[in-house]
């Protein structure tokens, strides 16, 4: 599954980023890691989403979250 198709409200652990080198960069240094714990907040119409990564909330649209790759769902 990827951040575009979670669910609104729940969280997850990031399996992989499949993305451009210079994207998955920068989105490692911004804290996204394998194993990190991820919670969508929102997701808008034009495809953007909304989710927070250790305390901080970051929108992204809907290339770049449909690169993300989520394992299983944890609490």
């Amino acid at each position: 599954m990827t951040l575009l198709q979670g669910d609104i409200g729940k969280s997850y652990e990031v399996k992989e980023i499949r993305l451009e080198e210079a994207t998955a960069r920068r989105l490692q240094i911004l804290g996204l890691l394998s194993g990190t714990k991820i919670e969508v907040l929102n997701k808008k119409r034009s495809g953007s989403v909304i989710f927070k990564v250790r305390g901080t909330r970051y929108a992204i649209g809907r290339h770049i979250a449909d690169g993300i790759l989520l394992g299983g769902e944890v609490s």
